[in-house]
């Protein structure tokens, strides 16, 4: 509320604009660099993203470089309260801090979820020094159910500045995904293609 008692314009304008469903969708196939490029599509919005070495595959395995294709409730987010203030979303927030990890390993009972890593145990650390998961938006994919190899850890971040491909992620500019987060909500879904 401001001070004469009205809603506030910005928190208004940020429910209307929300999104049910975000749309991702593969560059040209020919090309090799087309694989793992595209656009990300948010109401009138077009967006430059990176994807996965091997571009979007249907049939997604462990390590294949591949970016799952389908369609994907947007979890929550995932953010390093040291580097950026709290992002302004409607997503569930979670903290990451230096144990977080996530399970790659398909032998694993926790496999493709977050848990807490010693120094000695393998998986994707979330604290990075890249500030490529400063921001991560964890998708449902390969969740219910849960099956071993079918892949894990695919999130949407932060791409690498020469917008290199990711392992199977969705990335985007740092800027661009924090301005995506103001529209995101709990029933957000992501389209895959």
């Amino acid at each position: 509320m401001n001070r004469a008692g009205a809603p506030d314009r910005l928190s208004k304008a940020m429910r209307q604009l929300g999104f049910s469903v975000i749309r991702v969708r593969q560059g040209a196939r020919r090309a090799a660099a087309g694989r793992w490029r595209g656009v990300l599509l948010a109401g009138r919005q077009v967006v430059p993203v990176v994807l996965g070495r091997s571009g979007v595959r249907a049939n997604k395995r462990e390590g294949d470089g591949g970016t799952p294709r389908g369609r994907f409730r947007l979890v929550r987010l995932w953010w390093r309260p040291d580097r950026l203030a709290r992002p302004c979303t409607a997503l569930p927030v979670r903290r990451i801090d230096r144990s977080l990890a996530w399970c790659e390993d398909a032998a694993d009972r926790r496999y493709n979820r977050p848990f807490r890593r010693s120094a000695s145990e393998p998986g994707d650390r979330l604290w990075r020094d890249d500030r490529l998961y400063d921001l991560i938006i964890e998708i449902d994919h390969n969740t219910k159910p849960r099956v071993a190899g079918r892949g894990s850890a695919v999130f949407v971040h932060a791409a690498r500045p020469d917008r290199s491909p990711t392992a199977g992620c969705v990335a985007l500019t740092a800027a661009d995904l924090r301005r995506l987060l103001r529209q995101l909500g709990p029933n957000t879904w992501i389209d895959i293609r």
